[in-house]
């Protein structure tokens, strides 16, 4: 017999499944000899008291033996003979589009501007030694895409969970861990993700779709408003009447591309800001209200949400026991990021804080017409290399000097290996930016006493936290409103905000593809 209780227990208990048995067996008056096994479904922390609990959803077997199942991926047909579809982009959503496409009897051809997951390391290890920028890899551009090295954070706003489930198996299916079915905030880290790219990438390849790497797609062919084929860099062209494209939040010459060719697209506003990084220790001492983190806690992340000046200004993208990472996609310009490993075990925190963009920010730029937000954006990056010192060197500046107006006399070494420039983040930012950010951190320090302190370090900007632009689309074809047989699809389209929701929407846009082909 299996029963499913919700319980709350403190964190020694949860990670001692003996304990765990016990205490299941008191509260529900079972015996403890008729406790066969007990399976984890569900796993969250909450800190909000001194005495730390975790909340656990539990499947008990009672008198009933416990079978393991693995989950297994779907039985993908052969479709290297199947109608084609063209996708653009080997992120989240053009990887799990491609998938779906074999799914449904159709062969994906995908084309990735950047490398490998194995190759690119080489480009990753030239911006952080060598401050070069390879504009077609980089943390952004590559197999993978900017969620390879972007720590994994599996976790969405999606309220469809069937989806979000779904996408979740098949990942463990490829290799991560089964513990993302369980965790309330799921990671799969950074120096897993490569592995299970490549493991996609191979069952794509295996069952008779294409993936070509260093392949940018410089124009689309357009014929009486449908999509015909695609032109390379290099002059070659692809044949397609069926496109997906999938190209991530950063790929700014597509954006370029679609506002030349007259395709409709829309500007549309985004979040921009800081990177900060905490000692690892002093998030947990706030956090966990300890001087000393527990063994059976992990790493604490926060969550802050605040109206600042008639804004929002909230953490984004938080990585505990992470580091600051170099993601410009272009030389000169500086953009940061963060990402974690799985075991979230390196000695500093670091979170995103942004504030919520409006469009008339973007007014000094409307000769740009929909591009006005990215070239915004733009000008930030560019500000922020010249300041810097036109190298990857990073504008920095310590958190109580920033909020009082003070040029750091020095700054201490930080995650970020390119380093560090001590600056007046004034000379980075637009006045209203920088004056929401002074009095947000005065505000973060009302929740997180502590939380401002001179032994933190802000990063400047974190900039690429959602697309600036979006293309539109029928909301049940999927299909771009002017242009039949082309599919705006993830985060560059402005449909996604992350890893489950880029994957979601690259399945639905494969779908919705296929659908036509098969009508």
């Amino acid at each position: 017999m299996q029963h499913e209780f919700t319980i709350q227990v403190s964190p020694e208990i949860a990670a001692n499944p003996n304990r765990l048995k016990i205490t299941v067996s008191k509260k529900n008056n079972i015996p403890l000899q008729e406790i066969k096994h007990i399976q984890v479904l569900k796993r969250s922390i909450d800190a909000r008291q001194r005495a730390i609990k975790v909340n656990l959803k539990l499947k008990v077997f009672v008198q009933e033996e416990f079978v393991d199942s693995s989950i297994e991926l779907p039985e993908y047909p052969f479709v290297s003979n199947a109608p084609e579809v063209v996708i653009i982009g080997a992120g989240p959503a053009g990887l799990f589009a491609a998938l779906r496409c074999i799914e449904l009897g159709c062969k994906p051809i995908v084309l990735e501007r950047g490398k490998d997951v194995r190759t690119r390391r080489r480009d990753l290890k030239a911006i952080n030694r060598d401050h070069i920028v390879d504009e077609d890899s980089n943390y952004c551009f590559g197999e993978g895409g900017a969620g390879t090295y972007s720590d994994g954070k599996l976790y969405t706003r999606s309220k469809k969970r069937g989806d979000v489930n779904r996408i979740l198996e098949l990942l463990v299916a490829f290799g991560a861990t089964d513990q993302i079915l369980v965790e309330a905030h799921p990671h799969i880290g950074t120096n897993k993700l490569p592995g299970i790219i490549a493991a996609i990438r191979e069952k794509i390849i295996e069952r008779g779709g294409e993936i070509h790497f260093e392949t940018r797609v410089i124009d689309f062919e357009i014929r009486n408003s449908e999509i015909n084929g695609v032109t390379l860099l290099g002059g070659s062209t692809i044949a397609t009447n069926k496109l997906i494209l999938a190209t991530g939040h950063s790929a700014r010459d597509i954006f370029e591309l679609l506002y030349h060719k007259q395709i409709e697209i829309e500007a549309k506003p985004f979040a921009l800001g800081v990177r900060v990084e905490h000692s690892q220790q002093l998030i947990d001492q706030i956090q966990y209200k300890c001087e000393v983190r527990s063994p059976y806690l992990p790493p604490s992340p926060y969550s802050i949400v605040k109206q600042v000046r008639g804004r929002g200004m909230y953490s984004f993208c938080m990585c505990p026991g992470g580091v600051i990472a170099p993601c410009a996609t272009s030389p000169g310009e500086v953009v940061t990021n963060g990402w974690s490993p799985s075991k979230r075990d390196q000695p500093t925190a670091n979170s995103g804080i942004v504030i919520e963009l409006r469009m008339e920010d973007f007014k000094p730029f409307s000769n740009y017409g929909p591009l006005s937000g990215m070239y915004f954006q733009k000008s930030i990056e560019q500000q922020a290399w010249k300041v810097g010192g036109r190298t990857q060197r990073v504008p920095a500046q310590r958190l109580i000097d920033m909020v009082e107006g003070k040029v750091s006399s020095n700054l201490p070494v930080t995650s970020y290996k390119p380093g560090l420039t001590s600056v007046d983040m004034n000379a980075v930012f637009p006045e209203f930016i920088h004056d929401t950010l002074k009095d947000g951190f005065k505000a973060f320090d009302k929740s997180m006493r502590g939380y401002l302190t001179n032994e933190a370090v802000v990063h400047a900007p974190e900039s690429r936290t959602s697309s600036p632009v979006r293309i539109p689309r029928d909301w049940k074809t999927l299909e771009h409103l002017q242009i039949k047989g082309l599919y705006p699809c993830g985060e560059g389209a402005g449909y996604a905000g992350g890893i489950i929701s880029a994957a979601i929407d690259g399945e639905k846009c494969a779908a919705a593809c296929v659908a036509t082909i098969k009508a």
